[in-house]
């Protein structure tokens, strides 16, 4: 069976253990690992950075990406051919992005709130997220610890920044829970929508995500 590459970009913050309960029927996913953003850097640019990574495609690539990894993963599109872009739990029209978060940007809270803190009380935002089983809670709270406050500042401001409306196309999928928290469900056709999924059912519903990409592997 031929299998095109495939590449996992994670949320924001983020890293492989994100992916760590999904089974894809796929012999070698990469999971694009984050770098430093370059100053001043737009999404747009910050997706050039990490197109270094995905050059040992020899075919056009699927792309998966969770949440702000959706959002790059569909700036990377934008630069080479690829097969199908999968988004899962993701933002695909910047015109769709919740109120408050751009009420919050006007007010540029992402550079002066206390993040850190979060570490210390990570109960809301596992509420939030949808951290619920003690190894869900384990994966979030570490992931939390890790976090590049800096980064995540920066990544905050990019996507408070970024314009974007994705065309209706066979090549783009979105998967995405009902019950998402974070980000609202896309006005798209077809979405695949997961019932009671929250923002990370790439953890708790794995099986069911698995089952919506492997569908799109071959």
């Amino acid at each position: 069976m031929n299998f095109p590459p495939l590449y996992l970009f994670s949320g924001l913050g983020a890293d492989e253990r994100m992916f760590q309960f999904l089974r894809l029927r796929h012999p070698a996913p990469v999971v694009v690992q984050w770098v430093s953003p370059e100053p001043g850097a737009t999404l747009a640019h910050y997706a050039r950075q990490l197109l270094p990574q995905l050059q040992a495609a020899t075919e056009p690539p699927v792309l998966v990406g969770l949440s702000f990894g959706g959002m790059v993963a569909q700036e990377i599109a934008k630069l080479i051919p690829v097969r199908k872009v999968i988004l899962l739990s993701s933002l695909a029209n910047t015109e769709e992005l919740p109120w408050h978060y751009r009420v919050g940007g006007f007010l540029r809270l992402q550079k002066w709130l206390p993040f850190g803190l979060a570490q210390y009380c990570p109960a809301p935002g596992e509420w939030l997220f949808g951290a619920r089983t003690a190894q869900e809670k384990q994966v979030f709270r570490a992931i939390l610890r890790e976090t590049d406050i800096d980064f995540l500042r920066w990544s905050l401001r990019a996507i408070l920044e970024w314009r974007h409306r994705a065309e209706v196309s066979e090549k783009l999928v979105i998967i995405h829970g009902d019950r998402d928290k974070i980000l609202p469900v896309p006005h798209y056709p077809h979405v695949q929508l997961i019932k009671g999924g929250e923002h990370l059912m790439v953890m708790r519903r794995a099986a069911e995500v698995s089952s919506l990409i492997n569908a799109h592997l071959t």
